[in-house]
């Protein structure tokens, strides 16, 4: 009985061990909802992931003089309305289109992730706190040269 007891102890204990996320799985999984919310038009990833206080700026060349210009701010409400926007008029991008993530670092309450997508490249900043990682800041240049 004693053995048993041992055995049953060591096999739950694992399964929370080796059930649990690491921190840089969790931060991919942050990324890929920055991902399907503009892909995919998944407001319900917006909802997890976006921090109400989002900050997404970047550059994009333009065509005629070649030159990066600042291409403004998207807030929070501004993300939710592009994805919902995705899902109804179901413009996706094509199958072949780029999704990368790499995981730059990940600390105790901050991480940082590189994201190559077809517009093309995000640098994310992420947060922790009460157990979620959430996209706090996005800064990104377009459009993704091949």
């Amino acid at each position: 009985m004693y053995r048993l007891g041992i055995t049953v102890c060591l096999v739950l204990a694992s399964l929370v061990f080796f059930g649990q996320e690491s921190p840089k799985d969790a931060v991919r999984k942050a990324c890929q909802d920055y991902i399907d919310a503009f892909y995919l038009g998944d407001t319900l990833a917006v909802t997890r992931t976006f921090s109400p206080h989002l900050n997404k700026f970047g550059y994009w060349k333009d065509d005629k003089t070649k030159e990066y210009v600042f291409e403004g701010y998207m807030t929070y409400e501004q993300a939710f309305a592009y994805a919902k926007n995705i899902s109804e008029t179901k413009k996706y991008p094509g199958p072949k289109a780029p999704k990368e993530i790499v995981v730059l670092d990940v600390m105790n309450h901050i991480a940082c992730a590189k994201i190559v997508a077809w517009w093309g490249v995000d640098y994310l900043q992420l947060s922790h706190s009460d157990g979620v990682w959430t996209i706090q800041q996005v800064i990104w240049e377009g459009p993704l040269e091949k």
